[in-house]
């Protein structure tokens, strides 16, 4: 009677903690190719906290750190669902959808005013739409940054001075372009790429100024030029078909999450900017802040003549870029 009683009193507490009916969490799988600290795993982790204590259905995995592969790699693994959702770097999705290649067209934007007015206004807005044609829902844009040469050879102050340098791109056609056109050597490589310039493989890369400081590159890189050449997005994105499966009032919910995410991401990189630099010439880099940018853009003023511009959708889309740029 005693061990009765017992059973019956843990099959009691095991309904208690587990009540039948109750259903187990959807799992939605995101990736990312960088590590914690870094600006795609913190616009990450905020959409995970603002949908996992506004719904009691999902549950967001991070996949962090390359453990997916590359942007490229993850990318891929979104278009078959085998990943649910990603926020990438917006250089990779050019081999995707060309289109995108308007967003990282050289010195489009001169300031982050420009670039909210745009990419949160109609043009960003019918890029996103138009992600849908490659199999991707376009949530949002949260942002890596205004992108700036580093190099482990020589100062670099004008466009004559990239001549020769073995530069590390994204993979990206329009980023080998953008680097051929400056003279350089652009080789297209995945992220990290630490042990690459630290072994002299590449003598240069460029990102934004949080890359270079989260990921140590001042340790292998000696001088640093902000050259602006470019305003690198994240695109943050779901599987299409998984996220038209969904119910119209989570797909909403899972948007909105998203959106409030990215713009938390973007203040947070906005406002540690400034420190980013200051750490960086405190662990002894040699900065130009103030480059001969004329020679930079004159060198790449007839990049929309090449043909990774030619492509109908990108020809049609990159006037309206443009155009939007201009009003601001």
């Amino acid at each position: 009677m005693r061990k009765l009683l017992t059973t019956i009193t843990l099959l009691t507490f095991a309904l208690f903690i587990h009540p039948i009916g109750a259903h187990a969490k959807t799992i939605i799988k995101l990736g990312v190719v960088t590590k914690p600290g870094s600006a795609q795993n913190v616009c990450a982790e905020k959409f995970k906290e603002l949908l996992e204590s506004r719904s009691d259905k999902y549950e967001v995995k991070i996949y962090h750190s390359a453990s997916l592969g590359t942007e490229t790699e993850i990318l891929q693994q979104i278009q078959m669902n085998t990943v649910h959702m990603g926020i990438i770097t917006s250089g990779p999705f050019d081999v995707f959808l060309p289109e995108v290649r308007v967003i990282d067209y050289p010195f489009l934007f001169a300031n982050y005013e420009q670039v909210d007015s745009v990419l949160d206004g109609k043009p960003g807005q019918l890029l996103l739409k138009k992600l849908e044609k490659v199999g991707f829902k376009g949530l949002a844009f949260s942002e890596n940054g205004f992108r700036h040469l580093t190099n482990n050879k020589r100062p670099v102050h004008t466009a004559d001075d990239v001549k020769g340098l073995k530069i590390r791109v994204m993979e990206s056609v329009l980023h080998k372009e953008l680097w051929r056109l400056l003279g350089a050597n652009p080789t297209p490589m995945g992220w990290p790429i630490y042990t690459e310039l630290q072994q002299g493989t590449i003598d240069a890369q460029e990102n934004p100024l949080w890359v270079i400081w989260t990921y140590k590159l001042y340790e292998v890189q000696k001088y640093l030029t902000l050259t602006h050449h470019v305003y690198s997005a994240h695109i943050d994105i779901a599987n299409l078909k998984w996220f038209n499966s969904l119910p119209k009032e989570d797909q909403q919910l899972i948007k909105n999450c998203m959106l409030e995410a990215a713009h938390y991401q973007r203040r947070w990189n906005r406002e540690n900017e400034a420190n980013f630099l200051k750490k960086l010439k405190e662990a002894g880099m040699i900065v130009d802040e103030h480059p001969e940018l004329k020679s930079f853009r004159e060198k790449v003023k007839d990049i929309q003549k090449l043909s990774i511009f030619q492509a109908k959708g990108v020809k049609e889309l990159l006037p309206i870029f443009l155009e939007a740029v201009k009003q601001q």
